[in-house]
């Protein structure tokens, strides 16, 4: 594993997971929301949005969390692993109250981007009928060279952090 992308919906521990892989593989780690949004909460333009990615994935290792589908292409054609964390609503949701307790809402030093909204709620329950066929499409049709790791349960979510490979729960 040398070039990570890791996806999944919000709340799902792309941060956590990406933060244990990075420190166990030495590679660098880039949150995407911490590029996306500014200090104020603002997003960067899109196309800016996409040309900061290019310049990431010409690098030999990295590691890069977060969804932002519209350039998921970007980092699927240059990774050698993607990592999609496919939890349910319920998981997801628990990881979002867990998150809000532990750090507050904003912009966190870790990268993680908190904003709870009611979309955001809609989003992440409806995130398994209406993303993920997306998301999966987008690695078949940009990423069929990949090592394709899913994970569906917090259980094989710790393992992995851990560098262990995950089992069925």
């Amino acid at each position: 594993m040398d070039r990570v992308a890791i996806v999944g919906c919000g709340g799902s521990g792309k941060s956590t997971v990406a933060r244990r892989l990075a420190a166990i593989l030495d590679a660098p780690l880039t949150h995407l929301d911490a590029i996306y949004y500014d200090e104020g909460w603002r997003p960067m333009p899109q196309d800016e949005f996409a040309a900061r990615q290019r310049e990431l994935v010409v690098a030999p290792r990295w590691i890069i969390e977060g969804n932002y589908a519209s350039t998921l292409p970007v980092r699927l054609a240059a990774a050698d692993t993607v990592i999609f964390l496919d939890l349910s609503a319920a998981a997801c949701l628990w990881g979002i109250i867990q998150r809000r307790l532990r750090h507050g809402g904003g912009q966190h030093a870790g990268g993680v981007y908190d904003r709870i909204t009611w979309n955001f709620i809609r989003y992440v329950v409806g995130y398994r009928r209406t993303m993920r066929p997306r998301v999966r499409r987008l690695i078949r049709e940009h990423g069929p060279h990949v090592d394709l790791i899913v994970v569906t349960s917090r259980r094989q979510a710790n393992r992995l952090a851990a560098g262990r490979p995950p089992r069925a729960a």
